[in-house]
């Protein structure tokens, strides 16, 4: 049963964010800050969020190295010792990094939500690809995130856990870099795309990306923080309506600036020849997951309503490069 959409009351309660001047963070402990919630951010150094929000002098900021507080043996024990209602991870890559965790907070059965990411599909077997079809990830950071999701899941039906699940697409938002057209991050191809210049592309631009905005994630964490009894053992994709496909993005983005298209289609063993190594590798690892996913779940579950398009999202990243001169229309 969907949750209500109407005006609700959420207890307020006190919610710990591990990594969270980063992505998502940035708009998620504004969200939590004006809900009233008592809102503490564990993250090493002191590193500012990416957009300024005055919820932040709200906030109690704790400085903790997780990396080398796990290898002490004691960095469950000092998020547990925060006696939070519910646990954010954001920075969580690892099955025994989360096992830590969760053998710390069962004893007050603290509700922790893990950011996954839609990795953990690997290439779909069917598109738009759902929270419950087979999983066949591969590369590092795809297959440790599904194990991370299977083990949470996993402790939860047995009880040693209250754990949700949550998957972003490709993020982004202003103050950071999105993925562009050509399956990179190099922000010289929007440059190119704003002045009309060629654009090359690999195959022929069929494969599809899946942005959502960082503040559409935020208010997924917000949500399942609000609606536990629907959101507990459970994963949820959080990516904005639709994907694209790179040739329709790289279309969209030259009609935003006013050019004609101007496209060049090359096989994938001629086209990594025209960029660097690195963005030879980016584009290969974002073409080969081709990510595509539902967010029918999140919908009907939790009530997410992503407010950004995929290209709206993008967008806004570009506009905010353009204002800090990393992207050059003219």
């Amino acid at each position: 049963m969907a949750p209500s959409r109407g005006p609700r009351y959420v207890p307020q309660v006190r919610v710990v964010v591990i990594g969270g001047t980063g992505h998502i963070g940035t708009f998620l402990i504004p969200r939590l800050v004006n809900a009233g919630h008592d809102v503490i951010v564990a993250s090493r150094g002191k590193r500012e969020p990416y957009v300024p929000h005055s919820a932040w002098g709200a906030v109690r900021r704790i400085d903790i190295d997780r990396t080398a507080e796990e290898v002490a043996g004691k960095f469950g024990a000092r998020i547990a010792a925060l006696e939070a209602d519910a646990v954010v991870d954001l920075i969580c890559f690892t099955s025994a990094s989360a096992q830590h965790l969760v053998d710390a907070l069962q004893p007050r059965q603290t509700l922790l939500l893990h950011c996954g990411t839609m990795w953990v599909h690997g290439r779909p077997a069917a598109v738009p690809t759902t929270e419950d079809m087979p999983r066949h990830p591969f590369g590092e950071y795809g297959i440790q995130k599904a194990a991370i999701e299977q083990f949470l899941l996993d402790s939860t039906r047995r009880g040693a856990s209250r754990a949700v699940v949550l998957h972003p697409g490709h993020m982004v938002g202003p103050g950071w870099k999105p993925l562009n057209p050509a399956g990179h991050f190099n922000p010289d191809v929007f440059t190119r795309i704003a002045r009309g210049e060629l654009l090359k592309l690999p195959n022929q631009g069929m494969e599809t990306v899946h942005h959502v905005h960082a503040d559409d994630v935020a208010q997924a964490f917000e949500l399942a923080i609000a609606h536990p009894d629907e959101a507990i053992g459970e994963s949820f994709q959080v990516v904005s309506p639709a994907p694209l496909t790179l040739r329709a993005y790289a279309e969209a983005m030259f009609a935003h600036f006013g050019q004609r298209p101007k496209l060049a289609f090359l096989p994938w063993d001629e086209w990594r020849h025209t960029v660097t190594e690195d963005e030879a590798e980016a584009t290969w690892d974002h073409i080969a997951h081709s990510p595509h996913g539902s967010i029918a779940k999140a919908r009907e579950r939790l009530g997410y309503a992503p407010r950004y398009s995929s290209l709206e999202a993008v967008i806004e990243s570009v506009d905010s490069l353009i204002a800090a001169g990393e992207v050059r229309p003219t």
